[in-house]
């Protein structure tokens, strides 16, 4: 991906130098490998210890870690710049104003509304704050854990949390919220699998936009985006945690389902084929 020397965005709260201790509850990308196969799938409550922060002091980082996490630091305020143009523009041809939100860095823990937060969770949006939260450690367990290497891969999944930002404007995120309260909890798994998957084309509705206005893309930085979604799938993730795929447990959707729907994201650019909701296929 092309973003050395672009803007840098400035609704980032850097927060790596402080330790938020405590407790944490999952919900990233990297904890449905930790929290939704094993504590979900398997109900092995151990997966919820070992996702927890122990609090503590931070361990000192030599100059050339520092460098590098400044760089990824830097590479993530370049998206979410990208993300903010790309949104702008959307909405102000609808005649909308798009609200911004704020993107946390932090190591190991943090506090947001929706709780504490550990590296293990992986980033994630927490409606009640409209912030983003990364521990930007997280690309080292792309790479290592999810074998999803690349910046563009990395991208994706900023991208995605983005796209859960426009959901809670929109009053998804809030009907999701009041749905749950009303129906079993594996069929609110399947209206979870539609949320993810819409944040999943709206990521490529803003790949789509990003190249189009900006020339953002190299050569295969969409098979890196692609590979991320096809790591995560939770029919991959149950496999490899279990060796068996339980279908009524997937909260994210399969890999090829998240495929599927970035690549419709970022071929057509176009936010109203993204209703999944809507999707018979996945009724």
């Amino acid at each position: 991906m092309k973003w050395t020397g672009r803007r840098e965005s400035s609704n980032v709260d850097d927060r790596r130098g402080i330790s938020g201790g405590g407790l944490a509850v999952g919900g990233g990308i990297i904890g449905v490998i930790v929290l939704l196969v094993r504590f979900f799938v398997l109900g092995d409550t151990s997966a919820v210890n070992e996702a927890l922060p122990q609090g503590g002091p931070q361990q000192e980082m030599s100059a050339e870690e520092k460098k590098l996490d400044d760089e990824r630091a830097s590479f993530v305020k370049v998206v979410l710049a990208d993300t903010e143009d790309v949104w702008n523009q959307l909405y102000s041809q609808s005649g909308k104003s798009y609200t911004e939100p704020t993107l946390v860095l932090f190591r190991q823990s943090v506090q947001s509304a929706c709780g504490m937060a550990g590296s293990a969770t992986g980033p994630f949006y927490c409606p009640g704050d409209q912030q983003v939260y990364i521990d930007l450690s997280f690309f080292e367990d792309m790479q290592n854990k999810l074998n999803a290497p690349g910046d563009f891969a990395m991208a994706y999944v900023i991208a995605h949390e983005v796209g859960h930002h426009i959901q809670k404007l929109n009053g998804t995120s809030d009907k999701m919220h009041q749905l749950r309260r009303r129906v079993s909890e594996e069929e609110y798994n399947k209206y979870s699998v539609m949320l993810e998957l819409q944040a999943d084309f709206l990521a490529g509705v803003w790949a789509h936009h990003a190249q189009r206005t900006k020339n953002i893309l190299e050569a295969n930085d969409i098979e890196e985006a692609l590979n991320a979604a096809n790591a995560i799938g939770d029919d991959r993730l149950q496999k490899q945690a279990q060796g068996r795929v339980v279908p009524e447990s997937f909260t994210h959707g399969t890999s090829a389902q998240r495929m599927y729907w970035f690549k419709k994201g970022f071929e057509t650019g176009d936010i109203s084929q993204g209703n999944t909701f809507q999707d018979p296929s996945l009724n």
